[in-house]
């Protein structure tokens, strides 16, 4: 499945019929972001949802909320582009990846956390009545993109709430993530966000 061209449709759509829709775009970071928000802000009306409950420590995740902040309040928007802070719930996260700890990165305890966020983005999308809902994450090389848009799809079918598909790595997305966090000096994390990540880099880097 092309899921960036399936975007491609939706937005080429909405242009053809004049409507300019709202979305809820769950965000992991200010990078991540940057070049989401580039493509889709002039297509939609934005707004951000931070919600990462996997990022540790408790002030990694404050200092990676301040960025994207700082990042909405600094963007030359075309439409409506706010944010949304929710609740850190990290107990939830580690609740939720019971017994997966030792889980390779990119497996199914990252599987989890996707669903996590995802589910949590689209039950809030359709409590406050957005168009449709998203996530940055298809930015990152690191991400597997095909099974974050298997979960937004089903999710989209469970809660009647429209999923914007996405591969934003496509045409050099992530590298144009990287230029605009140069560009606007955003904070670049050396891992994902999680301890087991984060973890996993160390030793890596001894």
């Amino acid at each position: 499945m092309n899921y960036h061209k399936k975007m491609e449709d939706i937005i080429e759509e909405n242009k053809k019929n004049n409507i300019v829709p709202t979305i809820l775009l769950h965000s992991c970071c200010a990078p991540c972001s940057s070049h989401v928000i580039d493509v889709l802000s002039k297509h939609f009306n934005i707004t951000i949802l931070y919600y990462n409950p996997n990022i540790e420590p408790y002030e990694e995740y404050l200092k990676r909320k301040e960025e994207e902040i700082r990042f909405i309040k600094e963007y030359n928007n075309t439409n409506r582009l706010d944010i949304i802070d929710c609740d850190y719930d990290n107990e939830k996260y580690h609740e939720l990846v019971k017994g997966l700890e030792d889980c390779k990165e990119g497996g199914n305890r990252c599987f989890k956390c996707y669903r996590m966020r995802l589910e949590y983005t689209a039950i809030k999308a359709k409590e406050l009545n957005y168009d449709y809902f998203g996530t940055t994450l298809t930015v990152s090389p690191y991400k597997n993109s095909q099974k974050l848009n298997e979960i937004g799809e089903e999710l989209e079918n469970k809660y009647n709430i429209k999923y914007l598909y996405s591969d934003f790595k496509k045409n050099n997305g992530y590298k144009h993530s990287i230029e605009m966090s140069k560009e606007y000096n955003l904070y670049r994390q050396n891992y994902c966000g999680c301890i087991y990540s984060q973890r996993k880099n160390e030793k890596e880097e001894q």
